[in-house]
């Protein structure tokens, strides 16, 4: 009986307003605005929308970002490969180490607590910032 009271009330939190719908679609968009142009980086603006919007925990806003940002950057990465935008030995070689360290980091937010993860989240974007600045 628990578990069938658990089940309903997971359908409801998925059921979505339309306005909550409307919501998330201008967020998607700006995300994949944000992601095309600078050939990744949707992410940024992802995970604080996820929690913002739709009160996802950090870990689930992560990894729900992660899901979201795949399909986009592969989209963007075709659009850049037919206008000749793309460079093979850095894209093979740079890619490898995506790929390993997606592999290691989605790994790592399974037994990372969430204090953490945002820490690191703030910290990258403080550096990636300040980087763009000098």
């Amino acid at each position: 009986m628990n578990s069938a009271k658990s089940e309903k009330v997971d359908a409801k939190k998925e059921r979505l307003s339309a306005k909550e719908k409307v919501i998330l679609l201008l967020c998607g968009t700006l995300i994949g605005i944000v992601n095309g142009f600078f050939g990744g980086g949707g992410g940024m603006i992802c995970v604080p929308l996820l929690e913002k919007v739709l009160h996802l925990d950090n870990k689930y806003s992560h990894a729900t970002a992660i899901v979201v940002i795949l399909p986009i950057s592969f989209v963007s990465a075709i659009i850049y490969l037919l206008s000749g935008n793309l460079e093979s030995v850095p894209f093979l070689t740079v890619g490898s180490g995506v790929v390993l360290g997606g592999i290691v980091g989605s790994f790592a937010l399974k037994f990372l607590p969430a204090k953490v993860i945002r820490g690191i989240f703030v910290f990258v974007m403080l550096a990636g910032g300040i980087r763009l600045l000098f």
